[in-house]
């Protein structure tokens, strides 16, 4: 995937909810189904969670869209990214860091001194990702939301 082509980063639409489903299915069968075991991941794809979270805060996401195509989402609150997901086709192509720039840049002006987020042990490839962005790991904790023995790990940066 070329880098080269504009990357726009905006609100969510409800007519981009369809795609934000996509994004978070792609990105639970390239990332975390290899990584959970095979109870969770059906119970995951049963209870239909990555539609029941665009359904439920969807409209609060916001967006990476490249050539008219949204291929990342990023959902934060306060100080806490909730969710950065990119197409896998996407991947390392600097949509991550624009959505991630955009929050961080709302986080501060909001008036937090760091941003908090969020990753699992496994994940290396997005432990290196915010280990470039100058994240540090805070703290760590069985996960909660899946029975698969993994450990969520908290990530802070400072922001000023």
């Amino acid at each position: 995937m070329s880098t080269s082509a504009t990357v726009v980063v905006r609100h969510a639409h409800r007519t981009d909810l369809a795609a934000l489903k996509a994004i978070l299915y792609d990105t639970f069968e390239a990332t975390w189904r290899p990584n959970v075991s095979t109870a969770d991941a059906e119970a995951f794809l049963a209870e239909d969670r990555s539609s029941a979270y665009v359904v439920q805060r969807g409209l609060d996401f916001w967006v990476a869209e490249r050539d008219g195509e949204v291929v990342g989402l990023i959902h934060w609150e306060a100080d806490f990214v909730h969710a950065l997901h990119v197409r896998p086709r996407h991947a390392h192509t600097g949509v991550g860091s624009r959505l991630l720039d955009w929050a961080e840049a709302d986080i501060a002006r909001s008036g937090f001194a760091a941003a908090r987020l969020e990753t699992h042990s496994f994940n290396q490839v997005a432990r290196a990702f915010y280990a470039a962005r100058g994240y540090l790991e805070h703290d760590s904790y069985p996960d909660k939301e899946w029975n698969s023995g993994l450990t969520t790990l908290l990530l802070v940066k400072a922001l000023t």
